[in-house]
Order: C-alpha cells, then sequence, then structure tokens
C-alpha cells in the first residue's frame, strides 16, 4: 500500500525549493521508483519562460540520473497559501514525460483521486507508436 500523504509531503518540501521568482507558483512532484526509491522535482523559471523546467522534468532527470527504473507511483503539488501541498495536475507536456517513465500503469493522485496515467493520458502516444513510421520512398515500415 502506497502513502499517499509521504509522498505528497515529499512533493511539497521540494516544491518549497523550487525556484519561481517570477510567476511565485511554486511546484513539487514526487514519485516512486519500481525499486522504491523516491525522486523529486520542483519547477526552476526562467526570465525566457520557454526555457522553464516544470518539476515533473527534475523529477524524471532524477529517475534516470540515480540508478533508472520505472515510476510507479507519482503526485504533483503547489504550495498554498498556507505552505501546505495542494494536489495538482501535470499539464501536457508533462504527462507525456510521465508516459515515457511510468506507462499506462503508474498511478498518479489527482484533485479527484488516483487514476492510473492510461486515464489521465488516454490514447497516450509512446515508443510502441514509432514502429509504424514508414521511412521516406517505401511503403513500408
Amino acid at each position: 500500500m502506497v502513502d499517499w500523504d509521504t509522498l505528497t509531503r515529499a512533493a511539497s518540501d521540494i516544491a518549497a525549493r523550487a525556484y519561481a521568482p517570477y510567476s511565485g507558483y511554486r511546484v513539487g512532484a514526487a514519485a516512486l521508483a519500481d525499486d522504491g526509491r523516491l525522486v523529486v522535482g520542483c519547477n526552476v523559471e526562467n526570465a525566457a519562460y520557454g526555457v522553464t523546467l516544470c518539476a515533473e522534468c527534475g523529477l524524471v532527470s532524477q529517475l534516470h540520473a540515480t540508478g533508472g527504473g520505472r515510476l510507479t507511483h507519482f503526485v504533483c503539488v503547489t504550495l498554498d497559501a498556507r505552505g501546505a501541498g495542494e494536489v495538482i495536475m501535470p499539464c501536457g507536456r508533462c504527462r507525456q514525460l510521465l508516459w515515457e517513465a511510468g506507462g499506462a500503469a503508474l498511478e498518479v493522485l489527482t484533485p479527484q483521486g488516483v487514476l492510473t496515467m492510461d486515464a489521465v493520458l488516454p490514447q497516450a502516444f509512446g515508443s510502441e507508436d514509432l514502429g509504424r513510421v514508414v521511412p521516406p520512398g517505401t511503403n513500408t515500415p
């Protein structure tokens, strides 16, 4: 059984370290890897908004930097006025990152409860879709 409260606290703790001088919207993410490791990430804003890093990006980077594997459980929060973590949904880009790192079975704590990634990102694009590519100048993959 996953302790979602502990995972949410870890996301809140790392959200407090977010670099968000422009929006003030501090985001933290925490997840469990298939070997039991806890991985975290926080958002890092940039004056050139397009190069801002989402919390999920840092989390997936930490996953691979500390040994790889697959994500099994994930939560993302922003800090409310009291500094407590309020569960939020990952943006579309980050849902794709999570799909790649955890697949359809990844459990995500959402504002509406725990959902699997196939509910959070239905009909997702994945590595199996790359096999459907037809090379230029041919009629078969």
